[in-house]
C-alpha cells in the first residue's frame, strides 16, 4: 500500500474521531452551562412553534388561493360557454364545411376571451352521432392528453360544468392547472365537449412568495427569541456565576471575597444575604482558627512542660523500682505498676508532641531512597517480642523484585510498627500476615490479622484520635490511642494512602501504599486490600474501600496464603482479647 493509499484509508477514521470529539465537547458545554441550555431549549421550542405556525399558514393560504382561483375559473368558463352557445344558436351554418369554419372561427375567440389566456379544446361528444367530416379542434394539441377519460365521461353525462386539477408539462418541470369541461350544442352537428385549460402559475408564484416571507419572518422571530432569551438569562445567570466564583474563592481560603451589590431587586437581596453569610462564616472560622491555635499551643506547651517533672518522677521511680526486692509484696507491685504507667505516659507525651507538629504544619519529611523490605523487617523484629507474649504467629511475604522508594525510613517504620502492634493486640492468638509488593509507581505493605475484626461503621473511625471500638473497655494494653492517627498523617506526608478494612469475627486488614518518587499521584496499589479468598466471601451489598477512596472501608476477608519469611513464633500462653486502636 502506498503512502497516499494509507493516508486515504486513515482519513475516514480520523474524521469520525474528530466528529465524536466535537460532539462530546458540545455535550459537555451544554451540560455545564445553564444559560446555553435555556437558550437552546428556547430556540428549539421557537423553531418548532414557528415551523408549525408557518406550515398552518402556508396550508391555509394555499387552500384559499386555490379555492378562489377555481371559483374565478368556473365563473369565467361559465360566461364563455354561455357566449359560445349563444353564438352557435345564432349561426346560420348548414353544411359541414360551414360548421367546421364556424368552429374554427370560434376557437380563437374563446381562447382570448379570458384574462391571462387559456387553452381551449372542442371535441366531438361520444353521446351523439356526429358526422365524421367535422373535426376536433384545439389550441394546444400536445396538451390534449390532460383531458382524462373520467373527466370526459362526467362532462358528457351532465349538463353542468365539471373540473379537474391537472399538471401541465413545461420546460422547467410541471405547472399546476385546472381543466374545466362543459357541453355546447352546435347547429346541424350535435353536442360538442368544450374544455378550458387554465394555468395556476401566478397563484403558485404568489404562494412561493408568501412561503418565503413566512420563512424569513420565522427565522427573524426565532433570532429575536434567541436574543431576548440570552438577555433575560444573562441577567439571571451572570449574578449566579459571580456568586459561584466568589464561593470558590471562599472555599480556597480567600475569606475577604464579597459580591458586588447593585440595585434593590431579588439578585441584590441574594448578594447581600450571601455577603452576610460570608461575613458570618469568616468570623466563625477566624474564631475557630484562633481557638485551634490556642489548643495546639496548649497541647504543645503542656507536653513540653510535663517533661521536666516527668523526668524527676522517672528518676525517683527507677530508684524505687531497683529496691523493690526489699519491699513488701504490695509495695513491690506498686513500684512495678508505677514504672509501667510512666513508660506509657512518656509514649503519650511523645505522641502528643508529634500530633501537635502535624497540626501546626511543622512536620518535615526526611526522604531518601530506601528498600521497603528492610524497613518492614526492622518493624517485624521490634514487634516479635510482643507476638511471643501474645502467642501470635507472625509471617511475612516479600516480592523478589526491588521495593525501593523515596521514603522517610523512621516514619514508615513507625507506621508498620503501629500496624503490627495493633494487629497482634487484636489477633486473639491467630496469625498475623505481612505482605510487601511493588509496581512501577508505588510500593505497598499489607498487615492482616484474623482476630476480632471491625464493623463497617467502625472502619470509618479507626484513624480517629483516641477512638476505641468498645468505649466500655479500659485501655490496658499499653496503647496511647494516637498510633493510627499519627500513622495516617505520616502516610499523607509521603503522598500515600493508609487504608483499613474489616469484618467482625474475621479480622482486619490495613494497607499502606507509598509512591516510589515524589510527585507521583497514586491511582492503584500493588496489593489488594482484601485477600482473594476473603473477597469472594464479601456480600454483594458491601462496597470495597478501593471504590470509595482511602480512609474509610467497608468489609473484610478470609485467611490468605502466605510464605514465612522472617520466622514464625509458635502459639503459647493466653492471648489478650481486647478491641483497641493504637
Amino acid at each position: 500500500m502506498t503512502r497516499w493509499a494509507r493516508r486515504l484509508a486513515r482519513r475516514p477514521r480520523g474524521l469520525g474521531l474528530r466528529l465524536r470529539r466535537r460532539a462530546r465537547r458540545l455535550v459537555t458545554a451544554w451540560r455545564s452551562s445553564m444559560q446555553l441550555r435555556v437558550i437552546s431549549t428556547a430556540l428549539i421550542v421557537g423553531l418548532v412553534a414557528v415551523a408549525l405556525l408557518s406550515a398552518f399558514l402556508a396550508s391555509t393560504i394555499r387552500d384559499g388561493l386555490f379555492e378562489q382561483r377555481v371559483d374565478d375559473v368556473l365563473a369565467e368558463s361559465t360566461r364563455s360557454t354561455v357566449q359560445a352557445q349563444a353564438t352557435f344558436n345564432s349561426a346560420t351554418a348548414t353544411s359541414t364545411t360551414q360548421v367546421q369554419q364556424l368552429l374554427n372561427d370560434m376557437l380563437p375567440a374563446l381562447q382570448v376571451s379570458g384574462p391571462g389566456g387559456r387553452d381551449v379544446f372542442l371535441l366531438r361528444s361520444n353521446r351523439d352521432g356526429i358526422p365524421s367530416s367535422v373535426l376536433d379542434i384545439n389550441t394546444a394539441p400536445e396538451l390534449r392528453s390532460l383531458i382524462s377519460t373520467d373527466l370526459r365521461t362526467s362532462t358528457a353525462e351532465s349538463d353542468g360544468q365539471r373540473w379537474q386539477p391537472v399538471a401541465i408539462p413545461d420546460d422547467a418541470g410541471v405547472l399546476p392547472g385546472v381543466m374545466v369541461g362543459s357541453t355546447v350544442e352546435v347547429p346541424g352537428s350535435g353536442t360538442f365537449e368544450l374544455y378550458y385549460l387554465y394555468t395556476l402559475q401566478s397563484e403558485e408564484d404568489t404562494l412561493a412568495f408568501m412561503q418565503q416571507v413566512l420563512g424569513l419572518a420565522g427565522l427573524v422571530l426565532v433570532a429575536f427569541l434567541g436574543i431576548i432569551t440570552w438577555m433575560v438569562t444573562r441577567q439571571a445567570v451572570a449574578p449566579v456565576q459571580r456568586a459561584a466564583e466568589v464561593a470558590e474563592r471562599l472555599a480556597d481560603g480567600h475569606l475577604d471575597e464579597r459580591l458586588v451589590v447593585r440595585g434593590e431587586d431579588e439578585m441584590a437581596t441574594l448578594a447581600r444575604s450571601f455577603n452576610e453569610m460570608a461575613e458570618s462564616l469568616q468570623d466563625q472560622i477566624q474564631r475557630l482558627d484562633d481557638l485551634s491555635t490556642v489548643q495546639r499551643r496548649f497541647v504543645s506547651d503542656v507536653s513540653h512542660e510535663l517533661r521536666t517533672p516527668l523526668t524527676t518522677v522517672r528518676m525517683a521511680s527507677e530508684m524505687i523500682y531497683e529496691g523493690r526486692e526489699d519491699f513488701e509484696p504490695v509495695v513491690k507491685r506498686s513500684a512495678e505498676l508505677l514504672v509501667n504507667q510512666l513508660d506509657r505516659f512518656e509514649d503519650l507525651l511523645a505522641d502528643l508532641l508529634e500530633i501537635s507538629r502535624f497540626d501546626a504544619g511543622a512536620a518535615v519529611l526526611d526522604a531518601e531512597s530506601h528498600d521497603l523490605r528492610d524497613v518492614v523487617n526492622s518493624a517485624i523484629d521490634q514487634a516479635t517480642p510482643l507476638a511471643e507474649r501474645k502467642g501470635v504467629w507472625l509471617t511475612g511475604e516479600f516480592d523478589d523484585s526491588s521495593t525501593s522508594a523515596d521514603i522517610d525510613p523512621r516514619r514508615v517504620e513507625r507506621i508498620v510498627r503501629n500496624l503490627l502492634v495493633n494487629a497482634i493486640e487484636h489477633a486473639e492468638g491467630g496469625p498475623v500476615e505481612v505482605r510487601v509488593a511493588a509496581n512501577e509507581t508505588a510500593v505497598a505493605v499489607r498487615v492482616r490479622d484474623h482476630g476480632v475484626g471491625l464493623a463497617r461503621d467502625e472502619v470509618g473511625h479507626v484513624f480517629d484520635r483516641f477512638w476505641r471500638a468498645d468505649p466500655a473497655r479500659a485501655r490496658t494494653s499499653g496503647g496511647t490511642g494516637l498510633g493510627l492517627a499519627i500513622s495516617l498523617e505520616d502516610a499523607l506526608l509521603h503522598g500515600g494512602w493508609l487504608e483499613a478494612w474489616g469484618r467482625p469475627g474475621m479480622g482486619a486488614s490495613f494497607r499502606l501504599t507509598l509512591p516510589r518518587r515524589a510527585g507521583i499521584v497514586l491511582t492503584a496499589s500493588p496489593i489488594d486490600l482484601v485477600p482473594p479468598r476473603a473477597a469472594d466471601e464479601t456480600s454483594p451489598g458491601e462496597r470495597r474501600h478501593d471504590e470509595i477512596g482511602p480512609s474509610s472501608l467497608p468489609a473484610i476477608h478470609d485467611l490468605a496464603s502466605t510464605h514465612p519469611a522472617t520466622g514464625g513464633i509458635p502459639a503459647q500462653g493466653e492471648s489478650t482479647v481486647e478491641v483497641e486502636v493504637q
